[in-house]
Formats: structure tokens, sequence, C-alpha cells
């Protein structure tokens, strides 16, 4: 893939450009920094901080992997290991909020209540469970609805605890001396490069060689997925194994998440080839992570369901919650195959 700006600059060297991309990458690591530290009480503003501030780390990251031949390679993998572990510690805290929400509206939805009660359903007399709300959608939800009551109370008890933890890990992250070394580095980062002898070649010739390489390992993981079977609506293929007692009969989705990380990496080189993002890509992106987000909603929902001594009906409301997110697996995985066949489409035959 060549970039018509880089054509148009053909004395470039892929040091200079690379040096250009990383130093932009860089800038925005550091005011995201900053703006995180100055938000203080404000927590709508931290949390944006931290988006922006994995952002960058993540597309750092993704560069330092690509265009790894044009840098020292024990400079680049120790730092692209220790932004690895900053992403994913300031990641945690958003995912068990997202996962929350995303479970308990579930519930919502299918035990046809406006919302889940948050409180432990008591009997309104000795050997009398009511179902919460009282009103036509709950008696109508029967079961499901006293066990939806219980089941998101279990799921809010264990995942308010994990993101308690997650936001404890990710203060302590920032404030340790692991952290200020990984500024440091990104703020050296801003104005030197360690380049190797191979960034003084041509800009467009190496830097799009090093992003095909890229695009054809995803090219090569998309392959391997099932997308003829996910092109049917309602295959189920998505519940195979879900009864299985080994937590690891959903590995199916291993592949998916592989390719989502392999187009998150192609994304990021094809922004440091060629600035601007790809509509179609980031469509693709998106679903996949809607794809990520379900799957490990289910995965949720399943290990609550393992919980010693709950009720039948939270066990039910579990189960039937677990069905509902892998449902949303499928249908994300149909959606990437049909904005993945019309990318392709798009693409004229050499």
């Amino acid at each position: 893939m060549h970039s018509p700006e880089l054509s148009r600059h053909d004395t470039a060297t892929a040091g200079d450009t690379l040096a250009r991309h990383l130093h932009t990458q860089a800038g925005a690591f550091l005011r995201s920094l900053r703006l995180h530290s100055e938000s203080g009480a404000d927590t709508a503003g931290a949390a944006e901080a931290a988006r922006a501030l994995r952002s960058s780390a993540r597309r750092i990251s993704g560069s330092l992997s690509t265009f790894r031949p044009l840098l020292d390679p024990d400079w680049a993998d120790t730092l692209r290991g220790e932004l690895g572990w900053l992403s994913a510690t300031l990641a945690l805290e958003h995912s068990c909020t997202s996962r929350m929400v995303r479970l308990l509206d579930a519930l919502s939805r299918l035990s046809g209540t406006s919302a889940v009660p948050r409180a432990r359903v008591e009997p309104a007399t000795p050997g009398e469970e009511p179902s919460p709300g009282g009103g036509p959608a709950a008696r109508r939800g029967g079961a499901l609805t006293v066990g939806a009551a219980r089941a998101g109370a279990l799921l809010e008890r264990r995942l308010t605890l994990a993101r308690t933890r997650a936001h404890s890990a990710a203060l302590g992250a920032l404030g340790s001396s692991r952290f200020h070394a990984v500024a440091d580095s990104v703020a050296l980062l801003a104005s030197e490069l360690p380049l190797a002898p191979a960034a003084a070649g041509p800009a467009d010739e190496v830097l799009g060689m090093l992003a095909d390489v890229t695009e054809r390992r995803l090219l090569d993981a998309v392959a391997e997925l099932p997308l003829g079977r996910a092109a049917h609506p309602y295959n189920a293929e998505a519940l195979v194994n879900g009864l299985a007692a080994d937590p690891a009969a959903e590995q199916q989705d291993a592949p998916w998440h592989e390719v989502r990380r392999l187009l998150r990496l192609h994304r990021y080189a094809r922004e440091a080839v060629r600035p601007g993002d790809d509509p179609v890509l980031c469509h693709a992106g998106l679903v996949l992570d809607h794809h990520r987000e379900a799957a490990e909603a289910s995965e949720a929902a399943a290990s609550a369901a393992r919980t010693p001594r709950i009720a039948p009906a939270t066990a039910y409301a579990l189960g039937v919650l677990h069905a509902d997110q892998r449902h949303e697996v499928e249908a994300a995985r149909f959606a990437f195959q049909q904005e993945w066949r019309h990318a392709t489409a798009a693409v004229p035959a050499p």
C-alpha cells in the first residue's frame, strides 16, 4: 500500500516519517496524562482522559510492533510491553462498568421490566416470593423476573467488587515508579527515536512494505474464520458447547479476538502510512468490539451461574442471560462477515 502523501515527498526517509507519527502519538499521550492528573474529582473527565491515554498507548504500541525492523529492537520490545501493561490495567475498570450495564440492561429486557431491582427480593409472606414490581409485565415474566432480580443483584455485587479492585489497581499503576518510567520513555519518544539502519530507506517503500505484512497477517486470520457459516442468520454456531463444564469450550471466540487485534494493528499501520481513518475498517473494528463485549459478558453470566447454593430461578435467569449474550456474539459475527464482504468487494482486482 502506497500513500499519495508520501509519494509527494520521495526524499523523506522511513525514519523521518515514523518519527513524526510517533511524536504525534507521544504528544497525545502526554496531553491525556496531564488532563487525567488535572481532572481531580471530575470522574467523567478522568474517565475520558483515561480512555484517550489508552488509545494513545495502543497506537504507540501498535506502531512499535509493526515497524519494529526500523527501530532498536530491545528498546521497542521493552516499551511495547510496558505500554501493553498500562493499557490493560487502565481498561479493566471501564470493562467492568460497561459489562455490568450491559448485563443488567439485558436482564431488564429479557424479564420485561423497566429496571432490574438492585436490592435482594424478600418474600412478602412466608413461603411466598412475589416478582418485583408486581405489575402485568412482572407477572408475565414469571420465574425469570424473580430470578432476574436476584441474578442482577449477584452480578452487580461481583462486578462492583471487580470494578473497585480495577480502580485501585489503576490508581496504584498511575502512581507507581513503573508508570513514571513509561511516561519518561514516551516523553523521550516525542524528542528522539532510536532508529535502526533500515530506517534510512525511502518512506513510501519501507513503511508500505511493513504495513503490507500486517495486512497479510490480517487477511490470513480472516481466512481462518468460519465466515460461510456466519453468513447464515441464527446458525447457532456461537451456542456450540454452551453447556460444557469446561469454560474453555468458548475458545471458539479466540480466532475472532485475534482478528480484532490484527485489524486494530492494520488500522494503526495505515494511520502511519496514510493519515486519516478508514470508515470501513473502523466500522468492522466496532463490530468486533461488540463481539468481544458480548463474549465476555456471556462468560461473566456463566461464572455467576457457577456460584454455589444459588436459587434455581437465579440459575435459570443467568442461563437465559448467557444464551442471550451468545446470540449477540452470533449477531456480531454475521455483521462482521457482511462488513468484510462489502470491504473486499470494494477493492478492485489487480
